[in-house]
């Protein structure tokens, strides 16, 4: 995978996508508009490029970036947005937890979680887009450490790593009336086992806690 590759964007087409929560057994349908998501979780490289900042414990350049709270992935974002000249996505409050997200801007931006699922499943019907071993790195395969990103099978849509290696945060809160402001966590990382690496499974954590194996991923909304 050339370094091109590491910040490219493909774009997703329209949709819908099936929803579900092992915990409640509840199950929902969500239309996706189209957009556009980045080919690969955000690289170390590409943080410190951004931020001037490598979180993690282990370095290097085409590493997934790991450690970063869910705020730092919303910072980063509209600080790649400035960067570019585009309209940051995010505003954020005064006391440093509430977000603001302005829908219209061309700016990057987290996945939703509808949006993270439809383009993992990338069209197939199954839990995953492949065999375990060929498309992610998990605690089978991982020697319990991440990988350099692009490094396993992409899915039809010509993503990689939606499985394993990290954890990508996603823009919506996990169940407010139970957990507050926890957000959405989603693909598996490098330390779990196989039954966690599927599209379909949930996690969540709060949005300021730094976790070694939790990354995330850009999004661009397209103009309608």
């Amino acid at each position: 995978m050339d370094d091109d590759a590491l910040t490219a964007l493909v774009t997703v087409a329209a949709g819908q996508v099936t929803l579900s929560d092992r915990r409640t057994e509840r199950r929902w349908s969500v239309g996706v508009a189209a957009y556009r998501l980045g080919v690969v979780p955000v690289t170390q490289g590409w943080y410190a490029r951004v931020t001037g900042e490598r979180p993690g414990a282990i370095g290097g350049d085409r590493l997934p970036v790991e450690g970063v709270s869910w705020l730092d992935a919303v910072r980063f974002c509209d600080a790649l947005s400035r960067q570019e000249g585009l309209t940051p996505a995010y505003r954020l409050h005064d006391d440093g937890a509430g977000v603001d997200w302005d829908r219209g801007a061309d700016g990057y931006r987290l996945p939703t979680e509808a949006e993270w699922e439809y383009a993992c499943r990338a069209g197939t019907p199954g839990p995953r887009y492949g065999p375990l071993d060929e498309i992610a790195w998990y605690r089978g395969n991982s020697g319990e450490r991440p990988h350099p990103v692009g490094g396993r099978a992409p899915n039809p849509w010509g993503l990689y790593d939606t499985l394993g290696n990290v954890w990508e945060w996603c823009w919506d809160v996990y169940d407010a009336e139970v957990y507050g402001s926890y957000r959405v966590l989603r693909g598996g990382g490098w330390f779990d086992e196989h039954w966690s690496c599927r599209a379909s499974v949930r996690r969540r954590s709060h949005p300021t806690l730094r976790i070694d194996d939790v990354g995330f991923r850009v999004a661009r909304s397209l103009p309608r």
